[in-house]
């Protein structure tokens, strides 16, 4: 008969230190902690997002000190009390200065769930001045604002442009291409024909007349 070997039992894994800490100065903010595949991903409320991320930077354990990027998510109808995300990716960066070690080589993600009725979250380029330009990104594509921003204005789409063309109830229109020769090419609506050499089949502009003269 086998020997049975008792094995201990393998409970939840344990809390985060960013969860610990936050939770220890802010016990209201947190809505929610979610790890999948290593990466933990951690829901606050809105009006948090500035001091936690304060936190996160400043506190001696955690040095998150790389702000990688913030990006806009629209749920439409999948998400029960908001629409939009806003989803911020710091890293605490390993290196050395004067013969000190700084950084623990881990990352963090922060949601932050934002109403359709009231699109606004606070800037945090206060804390980390890389959020400029996402953030702007976020407001030209998805229309969340930041308040407190610098210098918030569209970045991507001309300043007299109408609607946010990453929102999910976008229309699926848009201005036809130019290409040389005062050709054009379509809308986003109407069938694709793909430019010249790209390896799809069809022809665009001088290369499409000629195509359809020969045809």
């Amino acid at each position: 008969m086998a020997e049975q070997v008792s094995r201990p039992d393998v409970g939840a894994p344990a809390e985060r230190l960013e969860v610990i800490k936050i939770r220890e100065k802010f016990p209201d903010a947190i809505l929610g902690v979610n790890t999948f595949r290593g990466d933990t991903r951690i829901m606050v409320k809105r009006e948090y997002i500035v001091e936690i991320c304060r936190l996160l930077r400043d506190d001696p354990d955690l040095q998150y000190n790389f702000f990688s990027e913030c990006l806009g998510v629209d749920y439409l109808d999948y998400r029960e009390g908001y629409r939009f995300e806003v989803v911020y990716n710091l890293y605490s960066v390993q290196y050395q200065k004067d013969g000190i070690e700084y950084g623990k080589n881990h990352r963090i993600f922060l949601k932050v769930p934002v109403p359709e009725e009231d699109p606004v979250v606070p800037s945090v380029t206060g804390v980390y001045p890389g959020a400029n330009f996402p953030e702007r990104e976020i407001y030209d594509m998805f229309g969340v604002r930041f308040s407190g921003h610098p210098d918030l204005r569209r970045l991507l789409m001309s300043d007299d442009w109408v609607g946010h063309p990453q929102r999910k109830d976008y229309p699926l229109g848009g201005e036809r291409v130019q290409f040389p020769g005062g050709k054009f090419g379509p809308s986003v609506a109407e069938v694709p024909i793909q430019h010249p050499g790209e390896s799809f089949i069809g022809r665009t502009g001088d290369v499409q007349e000629e195509f359809r003269r020969s045809g």
